[in-house]
């Protein structure tokens, strides 16, 4: 559909009887100079009938591109680093890790911010902007790995860099929030966020394959293959994205959210269910080629890619049988796959490492999913100061608060590892000592939100 000029509007097939009705034809959306739009009502009927679903949806399909990408260059370093040796650099592997994980640190303290960047330039504006910095990351990257003379305090900055694509997905999931009714909104964010951690899994699938040539391993093809797809995001949200002056963030929802102690105790629970996913994403291409160096490092995007995919399934079950429940369930899996890790390390197993890990991210997928289903029904039964319109703002900005927090698993696993190689020799203190956090995280999650004695488990938060 071709997105309308300023001054017009956009409108689906109005209902039988709607299109002699003055009043219902005025309530449509209406461009502005800059594809603005100053009149956004998504929940009332006749306004998302005239062209608000259109909209909608057309923002939250182009947010999924962009946001795609994000989380391709987020990962990049992930499935780059195992290849830098081939490519004449001499790393420990404490420094390979350090690669792996600083991206995923630097993106979790963007999220905040970029959060709040959505109202203050636009949701189209930010997404042309967010998207257009992933030039520098990428670009930096096809400049470094052809010099294996860098040392390695450049090399770290210039991995650093990957991570503006970690606070796409807060701003993404800000600004589509905005466009969609109360009723469909779980499901668009659930998109949104589906579609943008299968970006982890698309860059391990796809660098493998575009960096072998005839003559070896060209790394810098692992940046120069998603030039083009950044360039179609930029020009897409300049076309097709609209900017809604509705969208209004309000910074006190952190502040309330932040003197509230469910936000706290579930940012901590996040860490064991996203940060797991993020920070094993990271890591599992590095510990493929490490433990396993036979092993053909086109399998490392399985992991990923069963988290992104099992994700929507957590939350799909949650809302069925309650978010606590299903999120200690996943800390027991998650328990499971990690022991099944360390007997793989002993006995030397591929298949076995391979499918404890491969459980590793289905429980992450899930959980991830059944924490969010937690926060809104954590916040309904809260007795926050303030009443209904607190309550709805603590529950907003623990979500941004936990996401950022969460988020910071991904520089804490590969630091373990590496922590536990340098120490050891071996990973395997490192998945005990991820084995008692994840006792400890269960623990809590029943303590508080699922014993049926508490107030939170009798609500089956």
């Amino acid at each position: 559909m071709v997105a309308p000029t300023s001054g017009t509007t956009e409108s689906e097939p109005v209902a039988p009887g709607a299109a002699t009705d003055t009043e219902a034809l005025a309530r449509r959306p209406v461009h502005r100079s800059g594809r603005w739009i100053d009149h956004w009502d998504p929940e009332d009927p006749v306004f998302w009938r005239n062209g608000g679903r259109t909209i909608a949806r057309r923002n939250l399909w182009i947010s999924i591109f962009a946001e795609f990408l994000g989380f391709c260059v987020w990962a990049i370093w992930s499935i780059v680093v195992p290849q830098l040796p081939d490519a004449g650099f001499a790393l420990t592997t404490d420094q390979m890790f350090w690669l792996v994980g600083l991206p995923a640190l630097v993106g979790a303290s963007l999220r905040v911010p970029y959060t709040l960047a959505v109202p203050v330039f636009g949701g189209r504006n930010w997404t042309m902007i967010s998207a257009a910095l992933l030039l520098i990351p990428t670009l930096s990257l096809v400049w470094v790995v052809q010099r294996p003379e860098t040392s390695f305090g450049v090399l770290l900055a210039i991995a650093a860099l990957a991570g503006f694509g970690g606070g796409n997905f807060a701003s993404s999931m800000a600004n589509i929030s905005f466009f969609f009714p109360e009723k469909e909104k779980g499901a668009a964010l659930g998109w949104n966020a589906a579609g943008g951690n299968i970006g982890t899994a698309a860059v391990q699938f796809v660098v493998p394959l575009v960096i072998v040539t005839a003559a070896g391993v060209s790394l810098p093809r692992a940046g120069w293959v998603f030039i083009p797809f950044i360039l179609l995001a930029v020009l897409l949200a300049w076309r097709f994205m609209d900017n809604l002056t509705a969208a209004k963030a309000d910074p006190r929802s952190f502040g309330t959210a932040a003197r509230e102690k469910h936000t706290w105790l579930i940012s901590f629970i996040y860490i064991g269910t996203f940060g797991s996913f993020v920070g094993f994403a990271g890591a599992f291409p590095t510990l493929l080629n490490k433990e396993f160096p036979e092993v053909t490092l086109s399998l490392a995007f399985m992991g990923a890619l069963v988290g992104s995919v099992t994700r929507p399934l957590g939350g799909w079950i949650a809302d069925r049988t309650g978010g606590a429940v299903i999120t200690v369930a996943s800390f027991a899996v998650m328990v499971v796959g990690a022991f099944g890790a360390i007997q793989a390390l002993g006995s030397g197993s591929f298949g076995l490492f391979f499918g404890s890990f491969m459980l590793l991210f289905v429980a992450t997928g899930i959980g991830n999913g059944s924490v969010y289903r937690m926060i809104p029904a954590t916040f309904r039964i809260a007795n926050v100061a303030g009443g209904g319109a607190a309550t709805a703002k603590a529950a907003a900005g623990c979500i941004g608060i936990a996401g950022a927090v969460g988020a910071f698993g991904g520089f804490l696993i590969p630091r373990g590892f590496a922590m536990s190689d340098t120490a050891t020799g071996s990973m395997v203190p490192a998945l005990w000592t991820i084995i008692g956090v994840y006792v400890v995280m269960g623990l809590l999650t029943w303590a508080v939100y699922g014993r049926r004695s508490s107030r939170m488990g009798a609500a089956r938060v």
